[in-house]
């Protein structure tokens, strides 16, 4: 939990900024095969030939291979371009103005207790329908952001910057018959859902936890099987065979 503020015109607003998100990934620790120990990493200058502490490594930026640009971390911090404690709003844009490709990371944006301020903030922002756009710092890196509401919620997504976006050319669309497309519709409404994502479940992780209770046990692991991708080249012929197995 990190504990900032919303600068909003001329009124702050303290809040706590939660991570949404949480990893429940498996987690494993690298060992050495032979022995089973944890392995080590250590930070070693290889022309002094020694391990050196934290407090003796400073971040340079390699121009070539023997010339490195050195910056402190004041000279960083003298860098910020906005205070890493404020959340500063600039501006409020439409939601369909955001492309949800432009999200990256979302926080939950609370009060520990009650504030009039932010429940000015949070129902005016809902009501207007609009998304906040700000600046802040996480973690020395800038970011802007996104504030909006979702079921009464505040939430603050931070942006990636346009140029950070990988967009590749795509080719130019091929032809098809009518017959094709009317056939893909067909499919595509066969297997029609509502999005409940409390449905979904990461079957690989699944199947690490039950692998270890199953080697806990004693009992050896068998490999699961894995959907094999059809051989079927022609486009009508898979079209109609997946609406058989729908």
């Amino acid at each position: 939990m990190r504990k900032t503020s919303i600068s909003f015109g001329l009124v702050n607003i303290p809040i706590s900024m939660n991570p949404i998100y949480q990893n429940n990934d498996v987690s494993f620790n690298q060992l050495h095969k032979k022995c089973l120990s944890r392995i080590k990493y250590v930070k070693f200058c290889p022309h002094c030939k020694k391990e050196v502490r934290q407090d003796e490594i400073i971040k340079g930026y390699k121009i070539n291979d023997d010339t490195y640009i050195t910056l402190t971390n004041t000279e960083l911090k003298n860098l910020r371009v906005t205070d890493e404690e404020a959340i500063e709003i600039v501006g409020f844009v439409s939601t369909p103005e955001i492309d949800p490709i432009f999200y990256e990371r979302t926080y939950v944006l609370s009060t520990p207790k009650k504030s009039k301020a932010f429940s000015l903030f949070k129902d005016a922002l809902e009501k207007s329908k609009k998304v906040a756009i700000a600046k802040t710092v996480i973690s020395t890196k800038f970011y802007y952001v996104a504030i909006r509401i979702k079921n009464g919620i505040v939430l603050m997504s931070t942006l990636y910057f346009a140029e950070e976006l990988n967009i590749p050319d795509v080719a130019s669309d091929a032809k098809y018959t009518k017959k094709e497309l009317d056939l893909a519709l067909t499919l595509i409404d066969s297997l029609n859902m509502k999005f409940n994502p409390e449905k979904f479940v990461d079957e690989y992780q699944e199947n690490i936890k039950d692998a270890i209770k199953k080697k806990q046990k004693g009992v050896k692991i068998k490999g699961t099987k894995t959907k094999k991708s059809s051989n079927v080249k022609d486009l009508m012929q898979a079209l109609e065979m997946s609406l058989k197995n729908v």
